[in-house]
């Protein structure tokens, strides 16, 4: 399969380290729930990307990045903030909720979309690069790609340059892709009440 090939290529080009058998909750790690509601926007996206929403994986322990594969992160991360305009899908499309692949302007799904399609051409696995449904501090939804690292969960933002671990940036966790199947979403768990449910922005 062309995921497991790509896994193979990119420990051998150093930017994952060898990991355990043993299925475990890497520390600052999100801790996600039961299966939720996919986003629309996402649903729409995968009728017309079909093959990208049915990525099916075992349960695997989240990868320990190289030094390397770090900085291939963040600069994937400031290198798309740079080259797209930010744009509503109202803008763009003139409607909301459009997730799309940008060429030059989108929005925040959009950016993500890149990073993740990037990322995944230069050998990361599918079940590490997760899309994230957040609330902001001002109540708006925003998405952002959650990275899967033995050393926690961190998040390529186009409003930050900085990839962060998630528990350093201002979000509530709403819910993001499962790590088994990429077109299935799960509720993520922060120890309060988190609401849950599709987002409108």
């Amino acid at each position: 399969m062309e995921f497991r090939f790509g896994l193979m290529a990119i420990v051998l080009a150093g930017v994952l380290a060898p990991m355990a058998n043993a299925v475990e909750l890497a520390p600052n790690a999100m801790r996600t729930g039961s299966l939720t509601s996919q986003p629309i926007g996402h649903y729409e996206f995968c009728q017309s990307h079909a093959a990208e929403c049915a990525v099916k994986s075992d349960e695997s322990n989240a990868p320990k990045l190289t030094t390397y594969g770090w900085d291939m992160v963040r600069e994937v991360n400031s290198r798309v903030n740079a080259t797209i305009v930010p744009m509503t899908d109202q803008d763009l499309y003139g409607r909301e909720e459009v997730w799309a692949y940008p060429v030059d302007a989108g929005d925040c799904e959009d950016f993500v979309l890149l990073k993740r399609k990037i990322l995944i051409e230069k050998g990361f696995p599918v079940n590490d690069l997760l899309i994230t449904v957040v609330r902001k501090p001002d109540g708006e939804g925003h998405a952002v790609l959650t990275v899967r690292t033995s050393q926690g969960d961190y998040v390529l933002d186009n409003l930050n340059n900085e990839v962060k671990l998630w528990t350093d940036t201002p979000y509530e966790y709403l819910k993001r892709q499962s790590t088994t199947n990429s077109g299935q979403w799960v509720s993520i768990e922060q120890g309060k009440d988190v609401l849950v449910g599709s987002l409108n922005k």
